[in-house]
């Protein structure tokens, strides 16, 4: 690094060196920001595709005994859908449910995260409020139920859901559990 000449003495030569080399720096730095703003887009590439496969994780460790556990209360679906897709144009509702469960008369909507927060669900019951005017348009009588998991599910999120009138599937040790809301679950 050079010394910074007396401003009065400054000759032509110094005065271009000095802009020479603060755009050798300007450059420089800008080369380093824009590695930066790459490597954080990298890594935020990785961790989407780690947190969408811990959510696949979480999915399957649900879907491996859901219609096992609902039958041991009460509850027999015949069919169970993965990603299940719903919608009507010309109400402009789209939406998607982790899980589906139906045997005819019942359905049973599931929303499945990683980390269960209130805000899940507060945005599972708006899908309900979509999916049962989606199902009116189409006459589906069927009652729809719900349930949300997670991998984690605090006790906060958990008494929300169930005074919600879900059903809560959660992580019990090595094994996958289902708390009933107190008296009947909500229909929608």
């Amino acid at each position: 690094m050079s010394t910074t000449p007396d401003p009065a003495t400054i000759t032509y030569e110094q005065m271009m060196a000095l802009f020479l080399e603060t755009r050798e720096r300007m450059e420089e730095s800008d080369r380093k920001w824009r590695e930066m703003k790459e490597d954080i887009k990298e890594a935020n590439q990785r961790h989407g595709k780690l947190s969408d496969r811990i959510g696949d994780l979480i999915l399957a460790m649900v879907y491996g005994g859901i219609k096992r556990l609902f039958r041991n209360l009460g509850y027999d679906f015949d069919v169970i859908n993965q990603k299940y897709n719903f919608g009507n144009k010309e109400l402009d509702i789209y939406g998607e449910v982790d899980l589906f469960l139906e045997n005819g008369e019942l359905a049973l909507l599931v929303e499945v995260k990683t980390n269960l927060s209130v805000n899940d669900v507060k945005e599972h019951q708006e899908r309900l409020e979509d999916f049962r005017l989606v199902a009116d348009a189409k006459n589906d009588k069927r009652r729809f139920i719900a349930a949300v998991g997670g991998g984690v599910v605090q006790k906060n999120v958990r008494e929300f859901a169930l005074k919600q009138g879900m059903f809560v599937v959660q992580q019990s040790g090595e094994n996958v559990e289902i708390l009933a809301p107190k008296g009947k679950p909500k229909i929608w």
